[in-house]
């Protein structure tokens, strides 16, 4: 080392620079995989961690980490609008958020086909929304995206929940719209829940108990007790959240399966908290049946790796053959009672799917399910007879560009 400082100071520089870089570009990548915030290089435990790994890498100031994020960002970003001009056309999700502080944001996903015949998912950007939310500031917002992102003319449908203005700002920017199937099915299955008076009551009952677990040390003691002297695993129970019906399940299904080690532990307790009886834990077991397809496909939809769009007119046969068939199955009046809302639900807000053209084409397109995908035969005829008219109006185009892409949109 003293002989590389002395005669070859440069060659020695170099290397630490190029060592000084890598670390640099390793440590970006904790901040923004692990989402942690640029305050972390002035955290005393975490660097005394990296002078232990490597005494010699001087750790960049709070700004200076901010300013390699943001260089990462655009060097991503402009490898990403690259790959968005290779394709032919894009979809669109989009949501509003409210912070912890009731600030709104509006999120915008971008979907698309590589040429290598992959899905790609790109979030266009989460922005603070300083407008009141009326479809016209939602609109000129996505506007101003597509166009920062160079995708305006791409655009062929947007996915939004069934909020007016969200419907609306779609219309406005003259993209088709497409109602949130996973929204849908969460509309359908809390209206559903609310619907039935008893199981609205078990629902009270499960949420003071998990309460009464999550929120005292004794309690929760007691539980993993218990859980120990029945060789039950130690698990928590999950606590419902109003504005996902999945936490419902989640909820009644953890309680369901810790039914035992749960009224041991509230048989021990000092608490005014009634436990679940015998038949309510039936009722729940039954509704649990009911509501696993919904389960099933919500989670379905929310992978990122196929698409989805082919999907909507068979998942909601099956929900009908599901629920049709599991409804016969129950004993308790309440259960069926919930079939019932379920089935009526989903016929309201998801009937019409094989009508809707862009899914009725999709579901057709796509070799798993073709003419079977359907529930009504005229429909598929429909969606045949369209798509035969398309392929001809294809093979009619002079434009050998737009040929080809018409062509790959059929395939």
């Amino acid at each position: 080392m003293r002989h590389l400082r002395s005669t070859h100071p440069a060659i020695l520089q170099c290397a630490e620079d190029g060592r000084q870089r890598e670390l640099d570009e390793a440590l970006v990548d904790v901040v923004v995989k692990d989402l942690q915030p640029f305050t972390i290089v002035e955290d005393e435990g975490f660097m005394a961690f990296v002078n232990k790994l490597d005494p010699s890498y001087v750790l960049p100031s709070r700004k200076a980490l901010k300013t390699m994020v943001t260089e990462r960002y655009n060097i991503s970003k402009e490898k990403t609008m690259e790959d968005l001009k290779k394709a032919d056309f894009v979809s669109l999700t989009a949501d509003m958020w409210s912070s912890i502080n009731m600030d709104g944001y509006l999120g915008v996903t971008c979907l698309y086909i590589t040429p290598e015949a992959k899905l790609a998912t790109v979030v266009l950007g989460v922005r603070r929304f300083y407008q009141t939310h009326t479809a016209q500031h939602l609109m000129e917002a996505k506007a101003l995206l597509m166009a920062e992102w160079g995708i305006t003319t791409k655009v062929q449908c947007m996915v939004t929940d069934n909020a007016s203005n969200m419907i609306l700002s779609a219309q406005l920017l003259n993209i088709r719209h497409v109602p949130c199937f996973a929204h849908n099915l969460n509309l359908i299955v809390k209206k559903a829940l609310d619907q039935t008076p008893l199981i609205n009551e078990i629902r009270q009952k499960a949420r003071k108990i998990v309460g009464l677990f999550r929120s005292s040390c004794k309690a929760k003691d007691k539980l993993v007790e218990m859980q120990g002297l029945m060789g039950r695993p130690a698990l928590k129970l999950m606590q419902e959240v109003d504005t996902r019906w999945n936490s419902t399940y989640d909820m009644l299904q953890r309680l369901y399966e810790q039914r035992k080690p749960v009224g041991a532990a509230l048989s021990n307790l000092n608490s005014d908290t009634a436990p679940l009886t015998s038949f309510e834990y039936n009722i729940i077991q039954e509704s649990l049946s009911l509501l696993q397809p919904f389960k099933l496909a919500t989670t379905e939809l929310s992978e990122e790796q196929r698409v989805s769009a082919s999907k909507l007119i068979p998942l909601y046969r099956m929900l009908q053959h599901k629920l049709s068939q599991k409804k016969g199955q129950s004993a308790q009046e309440s259960t069926a009672q919930l079939g019932t809302h379920l089935q009526e639900g989903l016929h309201s807000r998801c009937g019409g799917y094989e009508s809707f053209r862009a899914l009725a084409l999709a579901t057709l397109l796509d070799p798993r399910f073709k003419n079977v995908g359907f529930g009504n035969p005229a429909k598929a005829q429909e969606a045949s007879l369209e798509c035969a008219s398309l392929m001809r109006s294809n093979t009619a185009t002079p434009d050998p560009k737009h040929c080809h892409s018409h062509h790959k949109v059929q395939r």
